[in-house]
């Protein structure tokens, strides 16, 4: 039995429509949908070769495609991760661009067709790059660079490296990757980047006072040396892109709130932000083993967006004439919840329910639909499993099918009957990484409308 939908009222949606334009880049966003990043494990992977690493396939080309596709496709696609070391990745299938990579090869290429399929009918292409820090899995390297030698807790059974704090040549040498691959990924085409500083990621670890206990230049002391690095990175990557290029960064509720987010945080660091030229910030939540996506109230079920509270808190410390333009993810699911928070925010980041339905955003506009599909009730709350089941549904996409129905109990036993196999293969490769990507559904597939 397929899945019902969220939302229960037409609403008008006009405001969603609406284009929204960057400062100081000048680039506008053609509505106020952005496709979130999530994390694709679509590019290609050697357990030994790691120049085989992180190229693009033709697979991605495909899903950026879909999403491009249309006259009210997404106003704003951030990719999934594209990590700037061969090394220290996120997860394995993970993009990746680092100082060694140059401009030409079928590497640059694939990323050039990738950002070719995303724009071709005007949506903005903004690359999220990436570094992880301390949230490295032990497996592909043992040991860290972080921000300090605050060490992550082994959860769902994965073990992480051991982090030191980053010496002085490693910081420049991290600045230097995130430059690079933000000079790279223009030159391929892409119309701007989003730093990860989010979600427990290494720029996260330096704002974080709890993974940064430095005493240094760098340290939590003031908002200025909690900035530090996160500044050096922008200020590196601006030298090196044309002031058209879209600076932006990814924030996160838990790093500033050691009892609460204060509005004088939160208006120094934005206000930091758009000194800085950066063009607009993408406010989330959660980290390793912590995330806030689920819905724990049913004050946050109605509200539906995870993050609103504090997203209230940055923009009322902004005040009214800010040119920082903010967008929330986490959590949306319904047309109403989606023009309500505008009261709030400029625009709308969708992430698992863009896996689902990669039309979301046109079948909204179009008023086809005033919600997205209901996954089964279990799969509202658990995110591991539902990132499992993107990542399946990403690669039906690529592959030039349509998404699996998370609503659909025969659909959900099959998978779960995968998930099944594939954890027990994962756990037969050990620290082989033979076989490291994400599951895939073995279901009846079908031909995405077209």
């Amino acid at each position: 039995m397929a899945s019902q939908r969220y939302g229960t009222t037409d609403v008008d949606i006009s405001s969603l429509a609406q284009p929204l334009q960057f400062h100081p880049s000048g680039q506008i966003a053609k509505n106020r949908f952005m496709k979130a990043p999530m994390g694709e494990g679509l590019a290609s992977w050697s357990p030994t070769d790691l120049q085989q690493r992180g190229v693009p396939t033709d697979e991605l080309v495909e899903l950026y495609r879909r999403w491009g596709k249309g006259q009210n496709s997404w106003g704003l696609i951030v990719t999934g991760n594209v990590e700037t070391d061969f090394r220290s990745i996120s997860a394995a299938g993970d993009m990746i661009v680092t100082p060694e990579c140059e401009p030409i090869g079928e590497r640059f290429e694939m990323f050039k067709k990738i950002a070719a399929a995303g724009k071709a009918d005007g949506s903005l292409m903004i690359a999220q790059i990436t570094h992880p820090g301390r949230q490295l899995q032990y497996r592909y390297n043992p040991v860290a660079v972080s921000a300090s030698d605050v060490q992550l807790d082994k959860g769902n059974g994965v073990e992480y490296a051991t982090p030191h704090p980053a010496t002085e040549e490693e910081i420049a040498r991290l600045i230097a990757g995130f430059a690079h691959a933000a000079a790279y990924l223009e030159k391929a085409g892409f119309d701007g980047v989003e730093l990860h500083a989010a979600h427990g990621y290494l720029l996260s670890q330096f704002l974080s006072r709890l993974t940064n206990k430095r005493t240094d230049a760098y340290g939590p002391q003031t908002m200025e040396s909690r900035l530090r690095f996160v500044s050096e990175v922008a200020r590196a990557i601006k030298a090196r892109v044309r002031p058209g290029f879209v600076v932006a960064a990814k924030l996160n509720s838990v790093e500033f709130q050691d009892g609460g987010v204060t509005p004088r945080e939160a208006r120094e660091l934005c206000q930091a932000l758009e000194a800085l030229g950066f063009d607009f910030v993408e406010l989330s939540g959660g980290m390793a083993g912590q995330s806030g996506m689920h819905w724990e109230k049913e004050s946050t079920r109605r509200r539906e967006a995870f993050f609103l509270e504090w997203a209230e808190t940055i923009t009322k410390a902004l005040g009214p004439d800010t040119k920082l333009r903010v967008y929330l993810s986490g959590g949306f699911r319904s047309a109403e919840a989606m023009v309500r928070s505008l009261d709030t925010v400029d625009g709308v980041g969708i992430g698992r329910p863009a896996t689902a339905e990669p039309e979301l955003c046109r079948d909204i506009l179009h008023g086809r639909v005033i919600g997205a599909r209901k996954p089964m009730r279990p799969l509202e709350n658990d995110l591991s499993l539902g990132l499992a089941v993107s990542q399946a549904q990403l690669a039906q996409i690529g592959s030039g099918k349509e998404p699996f129905d998370a609503g659909d109990e025969a659909a959900m036993e099959i998978f779960q009957a995968d998930m099944t196999i594939w954890q027990q293969r994962v756990v037969e490769d050990g620290d082989k990484l033979e076989f490291v990507l994400p599951p895939r559904y073995s279901g009846p597939h079908r031909h995405y409308r077209r």
